[in-house]
């Protein structure tokens, strides 16, 4: 499905079928949606992890019409409960390598961060646990009012599995992040924006056309600029200040080669809108 106006979005969005985890959007359907579709609660079963992951995995293969990404669950939501409940009955009396392989069949967030283009996750509703974990493992978040988030693992007595206790610390601070594992406690958009875990909070039931704008701006600039400006900031991170200002000159090194770079100055000299390419 592809819808070229943003004024189309909503009537695209509550058109597609039930069984729809997957479309394009707006003009040249530069833009991925992946759709967390699996009603009432939303939460992550087996079958629905797989097929998100190998989504991901496509569009980290790289389909070069595609410039930003979108996950969203159903427009009234919720996003997700969480991790469907025959996780929890598999997982009893497993330990080891038999958990390990559970836990595997169930993840989706380093799938998720591992897609090249920038990933934007558009919440509606709960985002709890599992479902909290996959939006942490996007770019940028952005929440309708009535929105809320919470890991509650703890108080399960298990702990968040898919990355939550790393990636949550990360966006929000180590302190910050430590409190809402430790409380299992439900914030709304209000705290979530103040902390940093949102980007942008609006109206109920407009989080993805929210999206769709952000995504549209994103299509509009080089992609391969926006790639690699996604990977300075994610693997520096991990580097030393030093070894992340040497990350960003060799990546401006290697985007100094390329076609759009050339575009993008010609365009700017000539005073008209780009048309970048993607080589």
């Amino acid at each position: 499905m592809t819808c070229g106006e943003i004024e189309d979005y909503d009537e695209a969005i509550m058109n597609h079928s039930d069984d729809s985890f997957y479309e394009q959007l707006g003009e040249n359907s530069q833009v991925g949606h992946l759709i967390v579709n699996e009603p009432p609660e939303n939460r992550i079963g087996e079958s629905l992890a797989t097929l998100l992951r190998e989504i991901s995995k496509d569009l980290n293969i790289g389909d070069s019409t595609i410039r930003a990404v979108i996950i969203s669950g159903l427009p009234n939501g919720p996003f997700s409960l969480g991790t469907s409940k025959d996780f929890e009955t598999e997982s009893l009396n497993l330990s080891g390598h038999e958990l390990l392989k559970l836990i595997e069949r169930y993840s989706v967030a380093n799938s998720i961060a591992s897609i090249p283009n920038p990933v934007i996750a558009a919440v509606e509703g709960e985002a709890f646990d599992h479902g909290l974990e996959m939006i942490l493992a996007a770019d940028l978040r952005v929440a309708a009012e009535g929105a809320s988030f919470r890991l509650s693992q703890i108080h399960k007595g298990s702990l968040p599995w898919d990355g939550g206790t790393q990636r949550l610390s990360r966006i929000i601070g180590p302190s910050a992040g430590l409190e809402i594992l430790l409380s299992g406690r439900t914030i709304g958009t209000k705290e979530a924006y103040q902390l940093g875990l949102v980007n942008k909070v609006v109206p109920n039931k407009s989080a993805l056309e929210s999206a769709m704008e952000i995504a549209k701006s994103i299509a509009n600039g080089g992609p391969i600029a926006a790639r690699y400006a996604k990977e300075a900031v994610h693997k520096g991170l991990d580097l030393s200040l030093e070894q992340g200002i040497l990350l960003e000159t060799d990546l401006t090194m290697i985007l100094q080669t390329t076609e759009d770079r050339t575009e993008g100055i010609q365009s700017f000299l000539e005073k008209r809108l780009p048309s970048y390419r993607n080589k």
